[in-house]
């Protein structure tokens, strides 16, 4: 019987497998299913605007389905998920810079403070010192920088933990999860629990344990696989 590290490390080299045939469409379903939404997430916390994402991820898959053949699995020199920050990092500069060419209807977008307020504490900060100038590339913070490495870094976390969590919700009953998300998940009193539930509180606790230790194991699978 294959252990569980094997059996994650042949399913990550057959994904890799798939998306160097460039005629696999379940291999690039499931690579979008996989990063698509990562992606997507990293491009509007470095401040791109929506259409400006989408364009960053198509561009990324793009590449990715361009250099993937190149690319050689070997976590001592370079991991997948650090290949793939690159691939992005450039697209999202790219969009940046396209939004800096003269005349182009993003240029006269302005960094001021609804815009900073809206865009959330996450976001690459694009303020300037005069709000009434035009957002360049050049005048923030560059986001192939450390910056985007942590927002990077973040999303990915989240990103693991949002798809462990919709894999347990899969192999648990609809109660076990219930009390899972409102005690583990939402940090609720065992008591609120309880009562919003009409269980005992040893049913919370066990619920905890066991759907926890499968969210353990769904974390640990997705780490290795992605």
């Amino acid at each position: 019987m294959m252990h569980d590290a094997d059996h994650w490390q042949a399913t990550r080299h057959s994904l890799l497998a798939r998306l160097k045939d460039a005629d696999n469409s379940t291999g690039w379903q499931e690579f979008f299913d996989t990063y698509g939404r990562l992606i997507y997430g990293v491009a509007l916390k470095s401040g791109l605007r929506e259409a400006e994402a989408e364009d960053a991820l198509q561009e990324t898959a793009i590449a990715v389905a361009r250099h993937i053949p190149e690319f050689k699995y070997d976590p001592a020199k370079c991991s997948f998920k650090t290949w793939l920050l690159l691939l992005a990092r450039q697209r999202i500069v790219h969009q940046f810079r396209k939004r800096n060419k003269p005349g182009g209807d993003a240029n006269r977008v302005h960094a001021g403070p609804e815009r900073a307020r809206a865009a959330g504490s996450d976001t690459l900060n694009l303020a300037s010192d005069d709000a009434t100038q035009p957002a360049t590339v050049d005048r923030f913070p560059d986001p192939a920088g450390e910056r985007l490495e942590v927002i990077w870094d973040q999303e990915w976390n989240k990103h693991l933990l949002s798809r462990a969590v919709e894999a347990v919700k899969k192999q648990v009953s609809d109660r076990q999860f219930q009390i899972f998300d409102l005690y583990v998940l939402q940090e609720r009193p065992v008591r609120e629990v309880a009562r919003a539930l009409r269980v005992r509180a040893a049913q919370v606790y066990l619920a905890k344990h066991r759907v926890g230790a499968l969210h353990k194991k769904e974390l640990k699978r997705l780490e290795s696989e992605m």
